[in-house]
């Protein structure tokens, strides 16, 4: 599957997701913190994306949107922060 991530967001929280169907397939959820950081909280891949690496996605998707946002992410996310840790090029963002 060819896997586009959209993100939606609101004024204080938001997620990255793919949605097949309107179905709801992997999503990756954050709080914003002030105007220059978002809190990653947690990350959800469905059976159907299991083993696709698509939960390294979802956090590889948050350190482009931290980037062009000029933001941080603070990851509360045990998924999501053991990601981050194993990439030493999304250091910046951290």
């Amino acid at each position: 599957m060819d896997a586009v991530i959209q993100v939606h967001e609101t004024d204080n929280r938001g997620s990255f997701y793919v949605e097949k169907d309107g179905e709801r397939l992997a999503e990756m959820t954050f709080s914003k913190a002030g105007s220059d950081k978002i809190i990653i909280d947690h990350t959800e891949v469905s059976d159907a994306l299991r083993g696709t690496g698509m939960g390294a996605k979802l956090v590889e998707r948050s350190v482009e949107y931290a980037r062009s946002n000029k933001i941080k992410i603070i990851p509360l996310c045990p998924f999501a922060k053991a990601t981050l840790k194993r990439h030493q090029e999304w250091n910046d963002v951290l």
